[in-house]
């Protein structure tokens, strides 16, 4: 399952994102891993979750994501939540055919390997097309 927080800069997406770990850290038999683009979230995330700089590892683009989403989950099938914080900033683009495309294929992976990715995207949900919307929370 795909999980979209959305909604323009400073309206309390990382905040929600925040909340939304905090619960599965509680709640969650398997592992809870939170990706961020730099260090920001040092404070606010648990150690019990794996927080993780995608900066450090160079993730910037669509394909890198996928391959360490993948790389990711078959380093440790215990994972049952992935949350993502400024995901347009993490793959280098905000177009929204590219970003629908990686929801598709999140939501397959998701589907298949029994994992929740829980995403934020600085955007206006209003002007959101169909293929982001379906997956908005």
């Amino acid at each position: 399952m795909v999980k979209v927080i959305m909604g323009l800069k400073g309206s309390g997406k990382t905040k929600k994102l925040v909340d939304l770990v905090l619960q599965a850290e509680k709640e969650e038999k398997g592992a809870v891993v939170c990706i961020e683009k730099d260090k920001k979230l040092t404070y606010d995330i648990p150690h019990s979750v794996r927080l993780i700089q995608a900066g450090e590892y160079g993730i910037n683009n669509v394909d890198m994501f996928k391959g360490y989403i993948a790389g990711l989950h078959s380093g440790n099938y215990d994972i049952t939540q992935i949350f993502v914080d400024n995901f347009y900033k993490i793959i280098g683009t905000s177009d929204e055919a590219v970003v629908a495309g990686v929801l598709g294929w999140l939501d397959a992976f998701s589907a298949a390997n029994s994992v929740t990715v829980t995403l934020s995207l600085s955007s206006d949900p209003e002007v959101a097309g169909e293929a982001l919307k379906k997956y908005i929370i």
